[in-house]
This record gives C-alpha cells, sequence and structure tokens, in this order.
C-alpha cells in the first residue's frame, strides 16, 4: 500500500496578510504561513522594524508600512493588493485599562480606537480582496471574560471584537472567521511594564497556571494557523490560556 505524498509546502501559492506582524504574536504567526511556503505579507507602522522581522522570518515575506488607523491607507492597500487567501488580525492597543471608579474615558475611547476600529476597518476594506472560501483570524484576549479587577475597559474592546465573529461567519460565509484569544504572553506588549515588576507579574500567573508558565508568541501562532488552515473550523472564538482561565480551585 502507497502512502499519500504530503506536500512540506502546504501553502504554496497562497497569500497571507498579517497585519501588526513586525514583532510579537504576529512575527510568529508569519514565520509559520512562510514556513509553510505562503507569500507572506506583514504591515506595521515602523518600517525598520518591518525590515528586521522579515529577515527573522525568512520565506517569501514582503513588508509594508501601513497604519491601519487610517481608513484611507488600508483602503489604498487593499485596492493595490492581489487576492488574499488567509488575513490575520494581529493589532494591538495598550490603552483603556485601570480601575473603573478611576478609568478616563478618553482613554477608553483611544483604545477602541487602537484596537476594535482597526480590526473592523481592515476586516472590511479586505473582503473585495479575501477568497470567497479563505479565512480571516482576529487576535483578541483572554481579557474579555477574565473579570479581573482593572480590566473592564480592555474587556469591553476584545468582549465587543468576540462578539462579532458568530454572526460575521455566518453572514460572510463561505469565508471562515474565527479569533483567537490569548492569555497573558511574553510580547513586547509588555515592555512599557518595568522588567523586575513584569517578571514578578509573569512569576505569579505562571504560579496559578496549569501550564506552569505565561505564553509565548509561537503558541499564539499555532492556534493561528491551525484557524486558519482547518476548513471546517468558522466562528469559533478559541481561548489560548494555558487553563488560565480554568477554576481550579488554586
Amino acid at each position: 500500500m502507497s502512502t499519500p505524498h504530503t506536500s512540506t509546502t502546504p501553502l504554496a501559492g497562497q497569500r497571507v496578510v498579517v497585519m501588526g506582524g513586525s514583532s510579537g504574536i504576529g512575527e510568529a504567526a508569519a514565520t509559520l504561513f512562510a514556513a509553510d511556503g505562503a507569500d507572506v505579507v506583514i504591515t506595521g507602522r515602523a518600517q525598520d522594524r518591518l525590515d528586521a522581522a522579515a529577515g527573522r522570518i525568512g520565506g517569501k515575506v514582503s513588508t509594508s508600512r501601513l497604519d491601519a488607523a487610517d481608513r484611507a491607507a488600508v483602503d489604498a492597500f487593499f485596492a493595490g493588493s492581489g487576492p488574499v487567501d488567509h488575513l490575520v488580525l494581529a493589532l494591538s492597543g495598550n490603552k483603556g485599562s485601570g480601575p473603573f471608579a478611576e478609568l478616563d474615558l478618553d482613554e477608553l475611547a483611544a483604545g477602541f480606537d487602537g484596537k476594535f476600529w482597526p480590526h473592523v476597518r481592515v476586516l472590511q476594506a479586505a473582503l473585495p480582496r479575501l477568497r470567497r472560501d479563505g479565512s480571516a483570524t482576529l487576535v483578541t484576549a483572554a481579557s474579555a471574560r477574565a473579570a479581573l479587577p482593572g480590566t473592564a475597559g480592555l474587556a469591553a474592546i476584545n468582549g465587543a471584537l468576540e462578539a462579532m465573529v458568530p454572526p460575521l461567519a455566518v453572514e460572510l460565509a463561505p469565508l471562515r472567521v474565527n479569533a483567537v484569544s490569548p492569555g497573558v504572553v511574553d510580547t513586547p506588549w509588555w515592555h512599557s511594564v518595568p522588567a523586575e515588576q513584569r517578571r514578578s507579574l509573569f512569576d505569579g500567573l505562571a504560579a496559578v497556571t496549569p501550564v506552569g508558565r505565561v505564553g509565548r508568541p509561537e503558541d499564539i501562532a499555532r492556534a493561528i494557523h491551525m484557524l486558519a488552515t482547518n476548513e471546517f473550523m468558522t466562528g469559533v472564538v478559541l481561548e489560548a490560556t494555558g487553563g488560565a482561565n480554568l477554576a481550579t480551585g488554586r
């Protein structure tokens, strides 16, 4: 009995656009798609960071400096783009957290401007270019359901995105729409926190998380890759938290 041939480059000839691909989760996802033979485009706001990421990623990767908050720039990007098989939205913001009683509502609005609206704006603009039965994968955050003090604003931003996933999966079918909802992941998003404080936070979380550590970008990238390439999955918000969302009794 012969063994079926399996290509080592299953995404050869396919085009993947990773918005927010110059570091962290986006870069890790782009690396997996490129390793599978895809033509990958990574976007970000800083050309030097994009160039550095492209050098690390290797494979067939190109860059496009783009601010996803600029609708005209986003429209121009997709107008000049060829067909897109898979779209990954790894756009992150850093505003909207803090105790609710003291929460600056302008900062919360800025949080929506930095993450919620760019995701919606890019997906809407990409639709004419997306392969009819391709995929769009959003990267949200487990703060949408974590119920941690000081994260009501983040929960609102990410929860709003996650609430859109099931109806979009139905409305835009056969395009598949999914989201990955990460827990705490050691990415440059945390670099604004002093190193000693950050390490203490990570160690504390690792101690009460079943897997015994915080996440790594590649952990979330594998979940993104799976949702993008599994043709039987749509309308899913996939938690990737290391079990931190489980009621362990610890």
